[in-house]
Formats: C-alpha cells, sequence, structure tokens
C-alpha cells in the first residue's frame, strides 16, 4: 500500500507530482489562491481539494507524509519590504505566521514525516530556535534544517532552498543537471502546435530591440533586495550553462531568440513535463512555475523516505 501525503500551501502541485512519481499517494492538497487551486485541479482531479485559508481548515488523520511550502516573502531577502527584525517576520507578519498553520496541522495530523519547504532564511539568526520550539511544542521534539539543491536532482535550474523535517535529507547521489539548450529542444515555436501555455509574452518594438542587444549573462533590468544584493530580471540566459533560479516575478530572455520564454520554457526548466497545465492569467501561471517545489527534487526526496 501507498504512502498517503497531504500537501499544504499546495500552490502549483511541484511537492504533490514529485511525490505522485516516486509512488506515494496524494489524498489531499489545501492552497488558498484561486488560480493556484484550479491549476492543481487541473492536474490533480483524484485529490481532494481544499481551497480555503489555512487558518480555517482542520485536518484529521491519518497521513503518512505532510509536506508544503508556507509563503517564502516574509522571510526572502529579494523582498525589500520584509520587517528588520527576524521574529517579526514569523511572529508579527500575518503571511510569515502561516509557517505556525503548517506547524499546528502536523500536530494535529501527527505523520511519520513532514516536509516544509522555504528560503534558508526562515531560519536565520532567533528563527532558529523559534521553529524549534514551535515543532516541541506541537510534539516534534527534534528537527533537521536540511539545505537542498534543486540541481543535484537533475533540475536544469539553480535553486538553494531549506527542508525543514523531523528526519534528516540527503540526496543519495548528485545529478548533473542538462544546459539550457537542451532543455528547451524540440519545442515549437510560440503559439505553434498544441503545446499549452507556450504562447509569447508581448513585446513593443523598443524592448525587443533592447533584448535584442543583450550578450549572454546580461540583464534589462536589476534590482536591489533587502540586503543591497543586486537581482538581475529580463536575463538572456546562457546556452551551455543550467538557469539561474527560476522566480515568480522574473522573466528570462532565450539564449539566442529576441523575447521571452514562455511559461513552458520555464516549467521546462524547473522539471515539468510538457502535459502539466498552469492555469489563470500569464503572470499567474509564471508565478505558479516559480514559487513551486521543483518535481525532480520533490521526486528525490520522497524516495528516500522509510514510510
Amino acid at each position: 500500500m501507498s504512502p498517503t501525503v497531504l500537501d499544504l500551501f499546495c500552490g502549483g502541485g511541484g511537492f504533490s507530482l514529485g511525490f505522485r512519481q516516486a509512488g506515494f499517494e496524494v489524498r489531499r492538497a489545501v492552497e488558498n489562491f484561486r488560480p493556484k487551486c484550479e491549476t492543481y485541479r487541473a492536474n490533480f482531479p483524484d485529490v481532494e481539494l481544499t481551497c480555503r485559508d489555512i487558518q480555517d481548515v482542520v485536518v484529521k488523520p491519518p497521513f503518512d507524509v505532510v509536506v508544503g511550502g508556507p509563503p517564502c516573502e516574509p522571510f526572502t531577502p529579494a523582498n525589500t519590504e520584509r520587517a528588520a527584525r527576524p521574529l517579526d517576520r514569523l511572529l508579527k507578519d500575518k503571511i510569515g505566521r502561516l509557517v505556525l498553520q503548517f506547524v499546528r496541522i502536523n500536530g494535529d495530523v501527527r505523520p511519520k514525516v513532514f516536509v516544509m519547504e522555504n528560503v534558508v532564511q526562515v531560519a536565520e539568526g532567533p528563527l532558529e530556535p523559534e521553529l524549534r520550539r514551535f515543532f516541541a511544542e506541537w510534539g516534534f521534539p527534534k528537527i533537521f534544517l536540511n539545505e537542498l539543491r534543486a540541481e543535484d536532482a537533475g533540475t536544469p535550474s539553480h535553486r538553494l532552498r531549506l527542508f525543514v523535517s523531523n528526519v534528516r535529507l540527503e540526496l543519495p547521489e548528485r545529478r548533473k543537471p542538462p544546459p539550457v539548450m537542451d532543455v528547451l529542444k524540440g519545442l515549437p515555436p510560440p503559439g505553434a502546435g498544441n503545446v499549452p501555455n507556450h504562447d509569447a509574452s508581448p513585446l513593443t518594438g523598443d524592448k525587443r530591440s533592447r533584448i535584442t542587444r543583450l550578450a549572454p549573462g546580461e540583464s534589462l533590468y536589476q534590482y536591489r533586495s533587502a540586503t543591497g544584493k543586486t537581482h538581475d530580471n529580463w536575463l538572456r540566459l546562457r546556452k551551455d550553462e543550467p538557469a539561474p533560479t527560476v522566480l515568480g516575478n522574473a522573466r528570462f530572455v532565450h539564449p539566442t531568440e529576441p523575447r521571452l520564454l514562455t511559461v513552458r520554457e520555464h516549467a521546462r526548466l524547473m522539471g515539468y513535463p510538457d502535459d502539466y497545465v498552469f492555469k489563470g492569467g500569464r503572470d499567474q501561471q509564471y508565478d505558479a512555475v516559480g514559487e513551486s517545489v521543483p518535481p525532480p527534487l520533490a521526486r528525490a526526496i520522497a524516495a528516500q523516505l522509510n514510510v
């Protein structure tokens, strides 16, 4: 009998897809943002989906595994408006406090294993002992802070994330990720064929002209994070390397063409199959891809669990 899974903050479904590919039975999912609910329902029609604020959700056991990725915006340095004091991000920010809802539901369900994904800064400084305290109060006296890279699981884009769990997580072997052009090859031109989410983003003549002049690794826009680090947007990808981190609020420029990558191409860089459909407006589709757990990494995590 396959281990059963509850997916909290299921978003676009990357966690669920990876666990299903590893042979787990995903039984229930919870998400509050309606376009992501539509995406999840389209790809997992057999899973019980609760599209509601998680603070109003009660889950009863049994589930063998609980996974989830609470919103990272209060914790990520890319958010220029995040609270200055780390503890305020968890205890006072209404979105940051959703992490505590993940802890609460795990305390109610008491799974054999839980895995919570977020940016590494969710446990920086005084946040680590606070997280440990909350998990201990809900019945998990020992947790592990596992830093994993998606590219080590073969995902064709870089992505470092923290996976908080009651078990130690280590990828058994590192897989070399393929370069961008290998990942993008085989797709028809944007708008051609029957590939879902493969429509071109409209560009003005000026923007098309400006991105035409971008060299590989150059970006059209830049912005500073909360820590002062400069981040790129509209970055022209290098064709012979894996992609940088795929984000919901950033776009990549095709390595050799004067256009932005389509949602489908972003999805390929995250390890999604071409028949996986994303719903909502175009920006919401990009967000669903960039804010998800890459399925190859989720599958690698699931494969090492002994439940």
